[in-house]
């Protein structure tokens, strides 16, 4: 198993990561876990918190790493709308870069009171239980099935007789991706055939022991976050594409689509116009560059919803059907924690989930990118990083916001 170069893998997309490193870290995590529950019984987060910032402390004292007061351009937009907003309040930050290799390591500091955490804060209290589990993908399917939160049919394999057995036993197309991870990285939708399911399970393999394979649902994918168990903010993340309007062929549309001042930034990218992904996506909806399509029809010219392959990002908050809403705070509910961000997919989210057949949860996220909601593509802003400063320091909240 080679070290694949960091900034040459197109399976990662714009969030590239070390192949070996990614693999072995969801192997040890695996064999473990059990031995770290025995071995290091569970203690309360403000318990931990005080160690942990005792340790980086003494790294500062050291001068084992840097420290930062302001936000810097190495750091990433979740942290940099933390930072704004901790500003906005008069919450003092510090940032500690270990050895200058680690980031979002934080101090944060109000009316006497200092706080340390890891990329995002938690209120104190006992730690919820669902930290140790709910970014383990197989794991989640497990719990939420038990507990009847809708999720698509599928299972764990860990070599090729039994992703093909699970293949064989599921309604196509199928998705494939690693058991642990994150940013769509390494996954494949769309499967239909077992050489091309297995070429992705290959890919997904590279960077985990155990992929997950699932019968894809319906729809796009929904990022939710929840703070303090309430429901902040939904967006819509969709793969790169453009909207027909009768008028334009695919290829004036992207254009047009490309001269957006967003798409210019360091967040939202071009949608793609060259290479053979975005012919083959044309091809399976019969369509070329040159054709027109019809106003308000969908072309996809690309998989993945990341940002930095052309994908785009629309606030759906207000829209949201209530059902969908409850079905949200029940799986906040089963988690037990205070920050959570929920992936589901579902056609329409102004309708109800049951009513729309192949709709369900795909994965929770203990450290959800709240930058999300903070700059959309299309729609109004969301603060999310105000409403985790509510929760954190509840008397730090502007007059004006309350």
């Amino acid at each position: 198993m080679a070290i694949h170069s960091e900034y040459s893998c197109p399976d990662c997309g714009a969030a590239p990561t070390n192949h070996t490193v990614a693999w072995l870290s969801v192997y040890l995590r695996e064999y473990m876990a059990p031995f770290e529950r025995i071995m290091f019984p569970k203690l309360s987060a403000q318990f931990m918190e005080r160690a942990y910032s005792a340790i980086m402390r003494t790294f500062q004292f050291l001068r084992l790493g840097k420290t930062t007061y302001a936000p810097t351009e190495k750091d990433t937009w979740r942290a940099r709308v933390l930072w704004d907003e901790a500003i906005r309040r008069g919450i003092k930050m510090e940032e500690f870069h270990f050895l200058g290799a680690g980031q979002d390591l934080f101090f944060a500091t109000f009316d006497g009171v200092t706080r340390c955490f890891d990329g995002l804060p938690r209120p104190y209290g006992e730690s919820s239980d669902a930290l140790d589990w709910m970014d383990n993908k197989a794991e989640m399917r497990k719990r939420f099935t038990a507990a009847g939160i809708p999720i698509a049919r599928g299972g764990v394999a860990g070599n090729q007789k039994e992703a093909t057995a699970l293949f064989e036993s599921l309604y196509k197309p199928v998705i494939v991706k690693p058991k642990i991870g994150s940013r769509s990285r390494h996954t494949t939708t769309g499967l239909t055939n077992l050489t091309t399911f297995m070429c992705a399970c290959d890919c997904a393999w590279k960077i985990s022991p155990w992929v997950l394979i699932e019968e894809e649902l319906t729809g796009p994918v929904f990022r939710a976050t929840l703070v303090g168990g309430k429901l902040i903010a939904i967006m819509r993340r969709d793969p790169a594409a453009v909207i027909g309007d009768d008028a334009h062929t695919v290829h004036d549309l992207a254009v047009i689509e490309n001269k957006r001042p967003e798409r210019h930034g360091p967040l939202f990218h071009e949608v793609p116009m060259n290479g053979d992904d975005a012919e083959v996506f044309l091809k399976q909806q019969n369509l070329t560059w040159n054709s027109v399509p019809e106003k308000n029809r969908i072309v996809h010219l690309g998989m993945k919803t990341s940002r930095g392959v052309g994908g785009s990002t629309t606030d759906v908050t207000a829209i949201a059907h209530p059902d969908n809403k409850e079905l949200l705070a029940s799986v906040v509910t089963l988690l037990g924690d205070s920050l959570v961000g929920i992936d589901f997919i579902m056609s329409d989210i102004t309708r109800s989930w049951k009513e729309q057949g192949k709709a369900g949860i795909i994965e929770c996220n203990s450290m959800p990118f709240i930058d999300l909601h903070h700059y959309p593509l299309n729609g109004d802003p969301i603060n999310v990083a105000g409403a985790l400063w509510d929760i954190i320091f509840p008397d730090s909240t502007p007059r004006h916001d309350k």
